[in-house]
């Protein structure tokens, strides 16, 4: 079954939604991911077994839904005062939550449940959004900033390289050796590699 765009519904759908949801989170932690079945979701949520297959399709396009949502930034990136440390800091929080075992797992529930590539040009502008918030805050204080494209391509692109295809991999740029390259160090290289780009060509 082909994936149709996920927008926020509302009255019904929208409980149908946070239901089924809540139910999936709440198995998960409660028997594992292998026991999910979408009877056993569709129980847990008090609707039917043809609601949840209507609206997904199958068990990993819910699976694929739920990991997109939990990615989703619950709050604007903190403010520290000028440009470095909003990136590094953010960048730093990044790198924590998407390289956990739990954030590597929604990742990958994201992007296999969506063919199309949808979950992942959502999960995509998560961090765009993010980044763009840095950036506007930087400009309103007057200092030189990169654009998200290029923020999103020097510092997230590696980032997530490394999350989805080289997690041990040592001697990365800032990690100290043989601890991996998935660390707040690397994180914080990648933004001030971008920062000296910056300054150099100005």
């Amino acid at each position: 079954m082909s994936r149709k765009p996920m927008v926020r519904p509302g009255g019904r759908s929208a409980r149908v939604q946070e239901a089924v949801h809540t139910a999936v989170r709440e198995l998960q932690t409660e028997l594992g991911r292998p026991e999910l079945t979408i009877p056993l979701i569709a129980a847990r949520a008090g609707v039917t077994p043809s609601t949840v297959y209507r609206r997904w399709g199958d068990l990993q396009e819910l699976l694929s839904d739920v990991a997109v949502e939990n990615l989703r930034p619950d709050t604007p990136p903190q403010d520290h005062g000028d440009l470095a440390a909003d990136l590094r800091n953010w960048a730093e929080q990044f790198i924590e939550e998407m390289a956990s075992p739990v954030g590597r797992a929604y990742i990958r529930d994201a992007l296999l449940g969506a063919p199309d590539g949808d979950n992942a040009a959502r999960c995509s502008q998560y961090a765009a959004e993010q980044i763009g918030v840095v950036l506007a805050r930087a400009a309103e204080r007057g200092e030189a900033a990169p654009g998200v494209e290029l923020v999103l391509d020097r510092v997230v692109a590696p980032m997530m390289y490394r999350i989805l295809f080289r997690p041990g991999a040592p001697g990365a740029p800032g990690a100290p050796g043989g601890s991996g390259s998935l660390t707040a160090a690397y994180a914080r290289g990648l933004v001030q590699d971008l920062l000296d780009g910056l300054d150099a060509s100005h």
